[in-house]
Formats: structure tokens, C-alpha cells, sequence
């Protein structure tokens, strides 16, 4: 198994959980409000964590263009968690979280256009049925 691979699949459980995490708490809340109080825990838990394992050395060798995609990923980072809350607040986790989801294909097809990546016919088979999915799941 690749290293990568049990991390990957940690983060589909605790994006699972998210979900999950956030309607429950989200009844009652402004939307906005809950993503800005999600960023906090994040902000404090991601810091704790680069801090205690002396990640943070390396901010001085950060490069210009480190910093303007890393700033540019956060910002759609915030635009993601705003409205993934709000879709969140006004439908149910089992039609937002498939639609979430098409990022997975889109972000193939992003890496195709704007980083040069090749996709191969199991890579586009698979985002066609991530698509197909996302409406089996979502419009039937």
C-alpha cells in the first residue's frame, strides 16, 4: 500500500464526520457563524500541531509564490466551508455531501488544465462515475 493511501482514507472518514459533525451543530446557527467558529478550532489545532513538531522553522524560507497559492487555497478554503455550511443548513448531509463531492472530479480536471497533469481512461471512467453518482444520488 502506497504511504499515502491511510492518510487519504482518514481524511474521507473525518470529512465524513464532518458533515455529519456540522449539521448536527449547525440547527439554530447562522451558517457563517458556525464556519468562523469551525475556522478557530482549526486555526488553533493546525498551529498547535506545526508548532509543536517544529514545522514552523521553515516560514522564513517560504517563497513569494508559496505564499500567493497557499493565501489563494485558503481563500477558496473559506469560500468552500461558507457554502458547504449554508448548503449544509438549508438541505440534508445525504444530497449536499455527494454534490461536495464532485470536487474530486473537477479537481481532476483542474490538475489537467492548469497543472499539465495527464489523466488516464480509468481517471476520466472514474470522474465520469463520480458524476453519474452525484446525480444518481442527488436527482433520482
Amino acid at each position: 500500500m502506497a504511504s499515502w493511501v491511510p492518510y487519504a482514507l482518514l481524511s474521507a472518514l473525518f470529512a465524513a464526520l464532518t458533515a455529519i459533525f456540522a449539521k448536527a451543530g449547525i440547527r439554530g446557527v447562522d451558517s457563517d457563524l458556525a464556519t468562523a467558529i469551525r475556522t478557530v478550532v482549526i486555526l488553533v489545532l493546525a498551529w498547535g500541531i506545526a508548532l509543536a513538531r517544529g514545522a514552523t522553522s521553515g516560514l522564513p524560507d517560504l517563497s513569494g509564490r508559496t505564499w500567493l497559492f497557499l493565501g489563494l487555497s485558503g481563500l477558496a478554503t473559506g469560500a468552500s466551508w461558507l457554502c458547504y455550511f449554508r448548503a449544509l443548513q438549508l438541505g440534508p448531509v445525504s444530497k449536499v455531501a455527494p454534490v461536495d463531492k464532485l470536487s474530486v472530479a473537477l479537481a481532476l480536471l483542474l490538475a489537467v488544465v492548469f497543472l499539465g497533469e495527464t489523466i488516464s481512461a480509468r481517471g476520466m471512467l472514474g470522474a465520469v462515475l463520480i458524476l453519474a453518482g452525484t446525480v444518481v444520488l442527488v436527482w433520482s
